[in-house]
């Protein structure tokens, strides 16, 4: 068996400029200062390097010394126990769960959701899933009367997953009623502001909302 190896001294991941789970993984590194090099690259023209890493052939990859993560979920995780300052996981097991619970379902339900409404936008299925994630938009809007961020009263991964979401529901064609917009709107210009969160964005994620 042929083991590749990284020839980079410093950490670097390869993503698209509007994927979602990429943006992620960038407003973490910027949530945590952390130097990396952002390879912008498309999933139809992947380098040789990337290729010989990734069994998979998949972007978001972060790569970091001998280590190749192309699992968004686990990279997210990675980068914040190998940088624990500031933390972005609850310390306590219970509160720990329930914030990998809660970003197992953003993934599970409306990120799928997500995949199937930029597969085909104009699509009968994508009119279902635009629905459906509508509806649980507006069915949990009332937690952010009650807290700061999503189900916690501090800044979490959490956060770093529900984000990049609700930033692209413009693009999605997907408008809140006024009653849950209402009650999402301390929650995002609390985020959007983040210095973390702005200096994510590339040029093409800028041009998704007006």
């Amino acid at each position: 068996m042929v083991v590749a190896v990284n020839k980079r001294s410093v950490m670097t991941l390869f993503c698209d400029t509007t994927d979602i789970y990429g943006h992620q993984i960038r407003f973490v590194l910027a949530e945590k200062g952390v130097t990396a090099e952002i390879e912008f690259v498309t999933a139809d023209d992947l380098p040789q390097e990337l290729l010989d890493l990734n069994p998979y052939a998949t972007i978001p990859t972060l790569i970091d010394r001998d280590l190749t993560l192309y699992e968004p979920h686990i990279a997210l995780e990675y980068l914040d126990e190998r940088f624990p300052h500031p933390p972005l996981m609850p310390v306590y097991p219970i509160l720990r769960a329930n914030a990998r619970l809660a970003m197992y379902r953003i993934k599970k339900e409306w990120y799928s959701a997500y995949e199937t409404i930029i597969a085909d936008p104009n699509g009968s299925a994508a009119k279902t899933a635009r629905k459906n994630l509508l509806d649980d938009l507006v069915s949990i809007s009332v937690i952010f009367k009650e807290k700061d961020y999503f189900m916690s009263d501090d800044f979490t991964l959490c956060d770093c997953y529900f984000a990049p979401l609700l930033w692209r529901l413009q693009m999605l064609n997907i408008e809140l009623p006024k009653v849950a917009e209402k009650n999402y709107l301390n929650y995002m210009a609390r985020i959007f502001e983040r210095p973390a969160f702005m200096q994510s964005l590339t040029d093409d994620e800028r041009k998704m909302r007006t």
